[in-house]
C-alpha cells in the first residue's frame, strides 16, 4: 500500500511538471511568436496600402526587435525614395505640360501666321489678277476711245461741211424753181426746144421730188452728226476728272453705238425716273453700261432659237433718296446658273466661247462701281432672265 502511495505521489508530481513545462513552453512560444506576427501584419499592411507612415512598435533588444527596427528604417527610406519619385514625377509632369502649351502656343502661333500669310499670298495674287485685268481692259478702252474719237473727229468735219451747206443748197434751189416759175408765167408759150427740155427732165417733178432729197439729205446728215456726237460723248478722253453728267445720256449714247447688234426682235424698253445730274467719271461709266448691255444682247441672242419668247430688255432708273440713284438693266434670257453666280465679278470668268469673251468686263465693271463708292449686284433665276441693279452715290467722294 504504501508503495503504491508513493508511485502516485511521484506520477502526480511528473504530471504536475510536465504540466508547468508545457505551460512554460507554451507562453514562451506566445511572447516569440507575437512580436513576430506583429512584424509581419505591419508588413502586410505596408504592402497591401502603400503606406509608407506605418511602424512596427516593438522596443525590445532581441533579434525581434532588431529586426522591426531594420524594416522600420526600411520602410523610412522606402517612404523617402517614394515621396522624391512623388515629387520628380509632378515635377517632370509639370514640365511636360509647360512644354505640351509651349509647343500648342508654338503651332497655333505657327498656324495663325501660315493663315495670314496664306491670305496676303491669295490677295496678292487676287489683286494682281484684278490689276492684270484692269490693265489690260483699260489699254482696250484706251485704244478704242482714241479709235472712236479719231474716227469722229475726221466724220465731223465733211459731215459739218455737207449739213452746213445742205441749207444753202436748199436755198439756191428754191431761188431756181422760183425764177423758173417766174419765167413761165411771164413767157407762156415758150420755144418748142424748150418745151421739149422741160418734159425730157420732168421739170415738174424735179420741183416736187428735189425738196423731199435735200430734206432726206439733211436729215441723214443730222442723224451721222448724231452719231458722232454719241461716239465722242462715249469716248470723253477729254474727260478724265470726276464731272456731273446725265446719266440717261451715257445709256443713250452706248445703246446708239450697240444699234448694229439690236435686231429688230430684240425690243429695248426704257423706263427712265427723274434723276439728278450725277457725279462720276463718264468714261468709265459708260464702259460699265456697254459691258452690261453687251452682255444682256448676247444672253438673247444665244436664245434665239426660241422664236416663242419675246426679247427684251428692259432700262430702269430711278432716284433711290438724296444720296443714290439706282440703275437696272434686266434682260428676258436664260439666266445665270446658281453655281457660277457668285463667281461672274472674279477676273478672266467667262461662260463664253474661247475667243468671244476675255471675262474681265464684269469684273471691271466692278471695279470701276466700287471705285465710285457704289455696289453692283446681280439677280437671276435660271431661264428666267437675269439684272444687273447698279447703286451709285450722286456725289462721288473718292479716295
Amino acid at each position: 500500500m504504501p508503495k503504491n502511495c508513493e508511485f502516485k505521489l511521484l506520477l502526480e508530481v511528473c504530471c504536475y511538471q510536465l504540466r508547468s513545462q508545457l505551460i512554460a513552453a507554451l507562453y514562451t512560444s506566445r511572447l516569440i511568436a507575437r512580436p513576430l506576427q506583429i512584424v509581419t501584419d505591419v508588413a502586410r499592411k505596408i504592402t497591401q496600402e502603400s503606406n509608407f507612415q506605418l511602424r512596427v512598435h516593438v522596443t525590445s533588444n532581441d533579434e525581434i526587435g532588431t529586426l522591426a527596427t531594420s524594416l522600420n528604417q526600411l520602410v523610412e527610406w522606402v517612404g523617402d525614395y517614394t515621396q522624391e519619385l512623388k515629387l520628380a514625377r509632378q515635377s517632370l509632369e509639370q514640365r511636360v505640360e509647360e512644354r505640351t502649351q509651349e509647343l500648342e502656343l508654338a503651332r497655333q502661333s505657327l498656324e495663325q501666321r501660315v493663315e495670314e500669310r496664306t491670305e496676303e499670298l491669295q490677295k496678292t495674287l487676287q489683286d494682281l489678277k484684278e490689276a492684270q485685268g484692269q490693265l489690260i481692259q483699260t489699254e482696250k478702252m484706251s485704244s478704242l476711245g482714241q479709235m472712236i474719237a479719231g474716227i469722229a473727229h475726221e466724220i465731223n468735219n465733211p459731215v459739218n461741211f455737207i449739213y452746213g451747206n445742205i441749207q444753202c443748197v436748199n436755198d439756191y434751189t428754191e431761188d431756181l424753181f422760183s425764177l423758173v416759175s417766174l419765167y413761165q408765167q411771164e413767157y407762156p408759150n415758150c420755144i418748142l426746144l424748150i418745151e421739149e427740155k422741160i418734159e425730157e427732165i420732168d421739170l415738174n417733178f424735179i420741183n416736187e421730188d428735189l425738196p423731199r432729197l435735200l430734206s432726206s439729205m439733211k436729215t441723214g446728215a443730222e442723224r451721222i452728226r448724231e452719231i458722232v456726237l454719241s461716239l465722242r460723248n462715249f469716248s470723253r478722253l477729254d474727260e478724265a476728272d470726276i464731272k456731273e453728267v446725265d446719266i440717261h445720256e451715257g445709256i443713250d449714247n452706248t445703246l446708239l453705238i450697240l444699234n448694229h447688234r439690236l435686231q429688230p426682235e430684240i425690243e429695248v424698253i426704257k423706263k427712265y425716273g427723274n434723276l439728278p445730274l450725277v457725279e462720276c467719271y463718264p468714261a468709265k461709266l459708260n464702259q460699265v453700261f456697254m459691258n452690261i448691255l453687251s452682255n444682256a444682247i448676247d444672253a438673247l441672242l444665244d436664245q434665239k432659237a426660241d422664236s416663242t419668247k419675246s426679247q427684251q430688255i428692259i432700262i430702269t432708273t430711278l432716284n433711290v433718296d438724296d444720296i443714290y440713284i439706282q440703275v437696272g438693266i434686266r434682260d428676258n434670257g436664260s439666266g445665270i446658273p446658281p453655281e457660277i453666280k457668285n463667281k461672274l465679278f472674279d477676273p478672266f470668268f467667262t461662260t463664253k466661247p474661247v475667243g468671244k469673251g476675255t471675262g474681265l468686263g464684269l469684273s471691271v465693271c466692278y471695279q470701276i462701281i466700287d471705285k465710285h463708292k457704289g455696289k453692283i449686284e446681280v439677280i437671276s433665276e435660271f431661264q428666267e432672265g437675269t439684272e444687273f441693279i447698279i447703286k451709285l452715290p450722286i456725289k462721288t467722294q473718292t479716295d
